[in-house]
């Protein structure tokens, strides 16, 4: 489209703001950037996800090995699980950062998807959002981070770091209270720091942890699968 032609487009035109409509008739078809553009951020999200597995990936296997070396012998010290907490906090940080990147692209492909193929397919249904146009053109304007890091790491939490944090928590108390030689809380001293205070630490952590994953918020991520609609649209 030339630099003439388009002067002549409104854009509050019906026409112009539902590119969808029509979408899949015999004698029309997603326009050919349209087509790049929605492969493209499908790539760039394919390419983040990938980044987020494999650090899930290598924080299970560190874990993994750490509980194993611990309970393969009595005399193995109980505070290697501590440390493999703070390796998996390490992985979690750096997942939700990579997870903040993997919401821009997802964002992107989830608003082509729900308002040029979704309307496309089903045009009586109407747009998702009106102001969809005006709101990508910005985002590839000046791209933005769109959730915070918290947002970010009560995701991955809920997703599988929680789990991970109960597992090797248990399996430090199980540690220091059926495998050691010593009754608790003199069982849980680090050196010179006392068991009590090491388990006020741990026990404040894992808290801390819990309420970060669980306590309700707007969640401002996008969201592509939701377990309450699970047998729907079948």
């Amino acid at each position: 489209m030339d630099r003439e032609s388009t002067k002549d487009i409104d854009p509050n035109d019906a026409e112009y703001r539902e590119i969808g409509a029509g979408l899949l008739d015999e004698e029309m078809g997603p326009s050919s950037a349209m087509a790049h553009l929605y492969r493209g951020e499908i790539h760039r999200m394919k390419f983040w996800r990938e980044r987020l597995d494999q650090t899930t990936y290598w924080a299970i296997v560190i874990m993994s090995a750490i509980l194993t070396w611990t309970f393969s012998s009595r005399n193995n010290p109980h505070y290697v699980l501590l440390l493999g907490v703070a390796a998996l906090t390490a992985f979690l940080v750096i997942e939700a950062r990579r997870y903040r990147g993997y919401d821009i692209w997802r964002g992107r492909v989830r608003t082509l998807q729900k308002n040029v193929f979704a309307y496309g397919l089903d045009p009586s249904a109407g747009l998702e959002d009106p102001a969809w146009r005006e709101k990508l053109s910005q985002d590839y304007r000046q791209p933005v981070i769109k959730i915070s890091t918290e947002e970010a790491v009560a995701h991955r939490l809920r997703r599988i770091y929680l789990l991970l944090f109960t597992i090797v928590l248990t399996a430090w108390l199980i540690r220091i209270a059926a495998f050691a030689g010593r009754p608790w809380p003199e069982s849980a001293a680090v050196g010179d720091i006392p068991g009590l205070a090491v388990t006020v630490v741990v026990g404040a952590f894992y808290l801390t942890v819990v309420i970060v994953a669980l306590r309700p918020r707007t969640w401002q991520a996008e969201d592509e699968l939701h377990e309450s609609d699970v047998g729907q649209h079948r």
